[in-house]
């Protein structure tokens, strides 16, 4: 992408986020918000600078964990989506229950996993897979199942076999949904993460927002907010350099503006 491009990309998102903040302290400030109530911007940076040590402290355990589970929802997701996709009768009997299985709020899931590993980082890390999980195995299994019925059939009278056009045009196919999946999936695993930190540990950007809301100091509660989303935006950043570098011809000829 040209300088050109990447500045086009780059200048909207980088405005609306300046006016957002510039428009959060200028209403704090002209209602009079109270700091306990509602912190400022500045009064949120003051915070992190103030809790730096630990804020990253907790940070590191969060995005440990977040990884972690993160990388088991990938593995797991790509290897049951394949699966569904690639088999009608694994479709049929798996595809109810990963429905009700997605439908339970992962919130509700926490106390059970306490129960049976305690309070720690297993939790956290299981809250994180279960969440992200599922988004990957749709993603993958409708990007199979989007394979034109018309190429099948060229592919097929030109020899190939099912397994052949699963391997080299399917798995293909499905790579825009899987990565697209990802982006979704990397932030929804930190909301797991951080529900988790809430409920059942000892350590982690959760853990410490509840123990500063539970001292009113609401400004580090903020601050724990805005470090779990630059987190989240970092992370989805990377896997759209990554599905842009690895998937680029599926978006060959798309301009930046659609």
């Amino acid at each position: 992408m040209s300088r050109h491009g990447r500045w086009a990309e780059l200048l909207p998102p980088t405005v609306v986020i300046l006016a957002a903040i510039v428009l959060w302290e200028l209403v704090v400030i002209v209602f009079r918000v109270p700091e306990f109530v509602l912190p400022g911007p500045m009064a949120v940076w003051a915070a992190l600078q103030k809790w730096r040590a630990a804020i990253w402290f907790n940070a590191e355990q969060t995005l440990y964990t977040t990884l972690v589970g993160f990388a088991l929802a990938v593995v797991g997701g790509m290897g049951l989506g394949l699966a569904v996709g690639y088999s009608t009768l694994v479709y049929r009997a798996l595809y109810p229950l990963l429905i009700g299985f997605n439908s339970v709020p992962k919130a509700a899931i926490v106390p059970v996993l306490v129960i049976w590993f305690g309070i720690g980082t297993i939790p956290a890390i299981l809250t994180a897979f279960l969440i992200s999980f599922f988004p990957i195995v749709v993603n993958v299994s409708t990007g199979l199942a989007t394979l034109e019925p018309e190429l099948q059939d060229v592919l097929r009278s030109l020899g190939a076999s099912k397994r052949e056009i699963f391997l080299k045009v399917g798995i293909p196919r499905s790579l825009p949904y899987f990565f697209a999946s990802l982006k979704v999936s990397v932030t929804l695993a930190f909301v797991g993460a951080v529900i988790s930190e809430t409920v059942a540990a000892n350590r982690g950007i959760g853990y410490m927002m509840l123990a500063a809301s539970s001292r009113f100091e609401v400004p580090l509660v903020f601050a724990g907010l805005v470090v779990v989303a630059l987190m989240g935006v970092a992370l989805f950043a990377a896997f759209a350099v990554i599905e842009r570098r690895l998937t680029g011809w599926a978006y060959r000829g798309q301009s930046i503006t659609g």
